[in-house]
């Protein structure tokens, strides 16, 4: 059964980022006023310090805080946060708390060098992780029990994730996302942010969205949007070029610019997604949504699926169909 959670609880250290706190709200926050999110689940967010009182921001800006370390006590996710102040935020009542919140189920994430939280907290012990690039080497120094990775824009063991910098902040929580409550929310989600919903690697992937590769190259953009609409083709490097109106080579080496793969790999990618998608929103049989999205059988797709997601397809569709 996957953890659906709906009580999110992000954690400003002293110095937080705006863009950190720009994603947890962007991804987390309740419709407020304006429902902009219709049929989506809501989460109830809170932004939580040490103690309750004024924080500032990185750029100095005062935020009036509401709750203190109690609220991870009914937190069903907490989102670590970067701030300025990563190195000495460590006190043994906030790592204290944040062991007691895991230990009782909670899942727990870090972005950027909020990462050091949890390796602070003896989260991380024996596992992969990563941080924002530029403190990868200082994470490994400091925390020998952990191996870092420094080219990965997240990295999940199901109850413990790490997240890169910036705006890899966008796709944790995106992955969390598609991971507990499916590829439809996230997908929904990614779009109103106008963000890819997923990228992998340092590669972005994308389904059903206008938003572009983020490369300035239109031609190679409509390509992309051309090719997930023809998922169920068998889709070849000399068609796409030519569509690209370029020789292969030279669409080879624009398409792994704009995108971060291969052809091969991203059209697999977006496969999987399109794949999942219909899982949770048709009644489609298997062989049906297999062919649909360009595999020969639902042999195919199953193979894929479980090396790829770990679970076969029909097991993927009553998952999310029990957390409905």
């Amino acid at each position: 059964m996957v953890n659906v959670f709906s009580r999110v609880v992000a954690y400003a250290p002293p110095g937080v980022t705006g863009l950190g706190l720009g994603v947890v709200t962007g991804v987390f926050a309740a419709n407020g006023v304006f429902d902009l999110r219709p049929g989506l689940p809501v989460f109830d967010l809170t932004i939580c310090a040490r103690r309750s009182g004024i924080l500032h921001t990185d750029s100095g800006v005062p935020l009036q805080i509401e709750r203190g370390l109690d609220a991870f006590a009914g937190a069903e996710l907490i989102m670590v946060l970067p701030g300025t102040g990563f190195r000495h935020d460590q006190d043994d009542d906030l790592l204290d708390a944040l062991r007691a919140a895991h230990r009782r189920g909670a899942i727990v994430a870090g972005h950027c060098v909020g990462s050091f939280l949890l390796a602070a907290a003896g989260l991380l012990d024996g596992l992969e992780a990563t941080t924002h690039w530029q403190y990868a080497g200082e994470m490994a120094a400091t925390y020998p029990e952990v191996t870092v990775r420094r080219d990965a824009l997240y990295i999940d063991h199901g109850q413990v994730s790490t997240g890169a910098g910036a705006t890899a902040g966008f796709d944790l929580s995106l992955h969390l996302l598609r991971t507990h409550h499916g590829a439809t929310v996230a997908n929904r989600i990614a779009r109103n942010l106008v963000t890819p919903p997923h990228r992998a690697g340092g590669q972005a992937q994308y389904l059903d969205t206008p938003a572009t590769s983020g490369s300035g190259d239109d031609r190679i953009d409509e390509v992309l949007s051309w090719a997930r609409q023809n998922l169920h083709r068998r889709l070849s490097v000399d068609e796409l070029a030519t569509r690209a109106m370029t020789s292969r080579r030279t669409f080879l080496r624009r398409f792994r610019r704009a995108t971060g793969a291969s052809p091969h790999a991203w059209l697999t990618t977006q496969r999987l997604y399109q794949a999942e998608e219909l899982l949770e929103t048709t009644e489609l049989s298997v062989e049906h949504i297999a062919h649909r999205v360009g595999y020969t059988s639902a042999a195919a797709l199953r193979d894929q699926f479980v090396q790829r997601r770990g679970v076969p397809p029909r097991d993927y569709r009553q998952t999310f169909r029990a957390t409905r």
